[in-house]
């Protein structure tokens, strides 16, 4: 499936090759992907945030796609994907974007805006709110203590152990898993079961995406495998300890957070919903908006025209 006059190419970053699909002129818009996702999960805002008048970037992220990925999992920390970035910023001389990710994409743009506020305009988070990092436990101990021992982030943690068990679908069958999810509760998964099995296969496809758009993405796993998404996970701890110097330190660029009233976790107890009506959300990052909109967690293709307006409302606001 052909997404009209994007152009293509690979870039050399921070030593790697990444590929990004690109459209448009002006100030320029980094679109970052989560998981299991490729720049093609921006499909639909692509072609509308480059015909407002915005040079739109979307890479895949590394370890993705048709983007390098490295085997150590320790190539895989957000000061190399911060770096990877800052490398499309320099290619294409800017000085400053604005940075939009979902999922995983929005912790690399969270830390983007951390690491290097001087080269972020602003930022939009989906799905995921910029979280304070503890002082005591690690990340995957504080997934433990919260979900259990075998919840997917533990799962993941062992290399080729989900490996192993995506490898017992096609990647159609995963991508509907995952893509389709429905549930709004966190997923707790049964000490002897893996999170693959555990995930239904839907029967049916939602309005939002056909069955030939989901085959891009697992026509592109087919090629590339997961571990490189996998890898995100197994340095959550390495990250933790890196990042101990910016302990407390704040998202000091503007800042907006849209969520999915439905996806996983937003209203449970101690849940996003809750966390960012409190003091600590509010404190670390002071100059934010929130959306929340009627939606999962893919929220950018589920809802488009209202994620790509919400977008460009805060484009305009802040150009």
């Amino acid at each position: 499936m052909v997404v009209p006059d994007v152009n293509h190419q690979r870039i050399k970053t921070n030593g790697i090759w990444m590929h990004v699909a690109e459209k448009g002129s002006g100030p320029l818009v980094l679109l970052l992907h989560g998981f299991p996702e490729t720049w093609f999960a921006w499909r639909h805002q692509i072609d509308f945030l480059a015909s407002h008048g915005y040079h739109v970037v979307a890479p895949d992220l590394r370890g993705f796609g048709d983007s390098d990925a490295p085997l150590n999992p320790w190539s895989y920390t957000w000061f190399h994907i911060v770096a990877d970035l800052l490398g499309l910023l320099d290619h294409f001389d800017a000085q400053q974007a604005f940075v939009v990710g979902i999922d995983w994409g929005a912790l690399a743009a969270w830390n983007l805006s951390l690491l290097r506020p001087d080269r972020v305009k602003g930022i939009i988070a989906l799905t995921v709110p910029f979280m304070p990092r503890s002082p005591s436990i690690k990340p995957v101990e504080s997934f433990k203590q919260m979900f259990g021992d075998n919840n997917y982030v533990c799962q993941f943690q062992e290399a080729g152990r989900a490996e192993k068990g995506f490898a017992r679908y096609d990647c159609l069958t995963v991508m509907k898993k995952f893509m389709l999810i429905n549930k709004t509760e966190q997923l707790l998964v049964s000490p002897e079961m893996e999170i693959i099995d555990y995930l239904e296969t839907p029967s049916s496809f939602p309005h939002w995406i056909t069955e030939e758009e989901l085959q891009v993405f697992a026509d592109k796993f087919q090629e590339s495998g997961f571990t490189g998404g996998f890898n995100y996970y197994r340095v959550f701890d390495l990250n933790w300890e890196l990042l101990a110097p910016w302990q407390g330190a704040k998202i000091t660029v503007p800042a907006k957070l849209i969520l999915g009233d439905k996806d996983i976790g937003f209203d449970s107890a101690g849940g996003t919903k809750e966390y960012i009506q409190g003091d600590i959300f509010k404190s670390l990052v002071p100059n934010h908006e929130i959306a929340v909109l009627d939606g999962h967690h893919f929220i950018q293709q589920e809802k488009a025209p209202q994620v790509s307006h919400e977008i460009l409302s805060f484009l305009q606001k802040h150009s």
